[in-house]
This record gives C-alpha cells, sequence and structure tokens, in this order.
C-alpha cells in the first residue's frame, strides 16, 4: 500500500520529547522548545512575533479576535478551502463572503476581490492553496485601498515564497499548520505569525487565556492578571519537542519532497501534453514547497474511475475540498460572490497523488505507472 500520507520523521523527535519530560521538565507551553520553535520561525520568516497555538484552526480564530471581528462584518476569502478559514471568522458572528478560484492554482481569483468589497467588509482571507501564493501584491493594494486587514492562511505554505518574500509575512497576520499531513509536523498544531508589532502584547494576552502572564514571565510586571477575554491558545512543550527536530531539518525536508513534486511532474508531463490531464502548475514568481502534487481529470466521472483503480492497485489518491459555499453550514452563515466559474467544477476534477517526506523513487514510478496503464484502457 502507497498511502497518500506519512508523518514526517527525522529522527531526533524521541530524545527531544525525552529531554522535555526528564530535563527540562517542563510539558505546558511557551518551555525551552516551544522558545526555539518560536526563535526559529522568526528568524527564518522575518516577521515581528511567532505565537505557537494548538492548531491552525486556534491561529485563525486568534487572528479573528486580533481583528476585532464583529457580528455582521464581512470577511472575504475563497470558497475553496477548508472549513477552519471560515469557522474562525463565523464564531464572532462574520459572514464569509466566498470568491471563486482561478483555474491554474486553484487560489482565490484576486481580480474578484474589488468587486466583493462592501461597506461591511472586514478582511480579507488568503489561502496560499498547495503552498503556491496568491499574487499578495494586488491583494495587499487592495487592502490598502479599502483600509481593510489581510489575514494569509498559510497552512500548507511554510517555506514558500512570493518574489522571494515568506508567505504568512504579507498581511498583519498569518497562519501556519503543523498537522500531520503538513511538510513539518508536531500531530497537532499551528502557528500565528504577527508581521505588525502593534499587535504584539495584545496577541500575547490573548494566547494565555487573557492574562499579561507572558508580560509576568519577562518581569515586566510584578503579578499577572486578567487583562480582557482570551483562551487558551497554547501549544504543548511536548509537541513544541517534536516539532523543533523538524524546523531542525526544514531544508531537507523541502528537498527531499520536492524531488518528488519534480519526478510526478517530469513524468507526468507526457499525459498533459496529450491533454489527457492537467497537472499543478507554478506560476513564475512564485517559490513552492512541494506541498502536493494534484492532477485533474476531464471530468468527476473519471476522477472516481481513476481513485478506484488507483486503489486496487495499492495506492491511496484522494480528493480535497467540497466548496464550502454549497455546504450546509456554507450556505447559512455565508454567501457566495459573483459567478461559480471554477470552484465547484475544478474542485471535482483535481485528485492528489501521494506526497510525503523520504517517498521512494520506485514508489512514484508504480504511481506514474498505474495512471498511464488507466488511461491506455
Amino acid at each position: 500500500m502507497i498511502p497518500f500520507n506519512k508523518p514526517c520523521i527525522v529522527g531526533k523527535e524521541q530524545d527531544y520529547i525525552q529531554q522535555a519530560i526528564a530535563q527540562n521538565r517542563k510539558l505546558s507551553g511557551n518551555g525551552p522548545f516551544g522558545e526555539k520553535c518560536r526563535q526559529w520561525l522568526e528568524k527564518r520568516l522575518g516577521c515581528e512575533k511567532a505565537l505557537l497555538t494548538p492548531s491552525c484552526t486556534h491561529a485563525l480564530e486568534l487572528a479573528a479576535l486580533l481583528v476585532d471581528v464583529k457580528p455582521g462584518d464581512e470577511v472575504i476569502m475563497p470558497s475553496y478551502t477548508f472549513v477552519s478559514t471560515a469557522n474562525a471568522f463565523a464564531l464572532r458572528g462574520a459572514v464569509p463572503v466566498f470568491v471563486d478560484v482561478e483555474l491554474a492554482t486553484m487560489n482565490m481569483d484576486v481580480n474578484l476581490i474589488d468587486e466583493a468589497v462592501t461597506e461591511k467588509t472586514k478582511a480579507i482571507v488568503i489561502v496560499h492553496y498547495a503552498g503556491v501564493a496568491c499574487d499578495m501584491e494586488k491583494v495587499m493594494e487592495i487592502a490598502e485601498n479599502y483600509d481593510l486587514f489581510v489575514i494569509e492562511d498559510a497552512a500548507q505554505a511554510l517555506l514558500s515564497t512570493y518574489k522571494g518574500k515568506p508567505l504568512g509575512t504579507f498581511g498583519q497576520f498569518g497562519t501556519l499548520s503543523f498537522h500531520e499531513t503538513k511538510n513539518y509536523t508536531c500531530g497537532e498544531g499551528g502557528a500565528l505569525l504577527i508581521n505588525d508589532s502593534h499587535y504584539v502584547e495584545q496577541a500575547e494576552i490573548l494566547q494565555e487565556k487573557g492574562t499579561n502572564r507572558s508580560q509576568f514571565k519577562r518581569g515586566q510586571v510584578d503579578k499577572y492578571t486578567w487583562q480582557e477575554v482570551g483562551s487558551s491558545f497554547l501549544l504543548s512543550e511536548l509537541n513544541a519537542a517534536y516539532l523543533y527536530a523538524q524546523l531542525e531539518e526544514a531544508d531537507e525536508i523541502f528537498h527531499n519532497r520536492m524531488k518528488t513534486w519534480k519526478r510526478y511532474k517530469k513524468q507526468l508531463e507526457s499525459l498533459r501534453d496529450q491533454g489527457i490531464i492537467a497537472i499543478q502548475r507554478i506560476p513564475e514568481e512564485c517559490g513552492h514547497n512541494a506541498h502536493m502534487f494534484f492532477i485533474k481529470t476531464v471530468g468527476e466521472k473519471d476522477r472516481s474511475a481513476l481513485m478506484s483503480y488507483l486503489d486496487e492497485q495499492g495506492i491511496m489518491a484522494v480528493p480535497h475540498y467540497e466548496p464550502l459555499h454549497s455546504s450546509r453550514a456554507g450556505r447559512e452563515y455565508g454567501r457566495p460572490h459573483g459567478e461559480n466559474q471554477f470552484t465547484t467544477e475544478e474542485g471535482a476534477r483535481l485528485l492528489r497523488l501521494p506526497l510525503y517526506y523520504g517517498m521512494e523513487k520506485e514508489d512514484v514510478e508504480y504511481v506514474v505507472r498505474h495512471i498511464q496503464k488507466f488511461f491506455q484502457k
């Protein structure tokens, strides 16, 4: 069986977890390994502050609190995304406004954002699908024109760039995921990237259940007290220990996954050139992180048949999101904007192929060979 994903393990994870337990004797959030992860993110990405959270979902919820989303506010986002992108703002009573994607990347079509803005719009949430950047120059220009917040859902995009700048560092806030399906993982985990220093102190307070405990730990106050309504947005030190082992080997993981991605691309180009499938395209200005390799079949029936055939050969290939605008909760809490030209149809054609750290060359060739056999039939 070739699984769709294998959680990444590089070798030091157990040692670091044991160190957290036996030597550091620190298991709750913001411990020594959490501090190392935070410093790594800040140095590597160049953000003002990085806060580790229990998940990317929590990071998005923290961002929603920081932009002070209120009931009735509107937040522009793609329909082709995970539910957490919308949930974080719907929880605060905001209305997700779903915008169509562009054909090539499955990212939100930034040319449709301008017309989606109303007097109720509070923020734009950008999702960098498959670790491939949106046109962030255009997004930031629109946000500046309308005085809107920009939050980058970079769950899949750690170490991806747009014109050389790391994703998650363009808007006021960026969010990362360290779920076991991501390139760098600790099982469940995330991070909030803060790119405007004005929000650092408030973010620390919200992360620590609404208290100024972080300031107390630094000796800035003589005791910590309840400052405002917050929650527990802290990643366990055990998760941080696992994560730090991965961050230390981030470049090795990056290059290993990229080899697999390039093998898929090279070996599937002939089917693309025959017009049998479409394969993932990376815009020239985007530096991606090999998070995903997807193909698109002619239609949904072909995708289902290909999935079944690959499953019979012991290969797990999977579709992705059901568009949020067509879901029950999406209809209740959000609204679509404009024409759904690509989101539904293109999403129904998309199939993600197995890709994980340490995937053998022979396994890639096995997957490709059976995709070719399927279409030869």
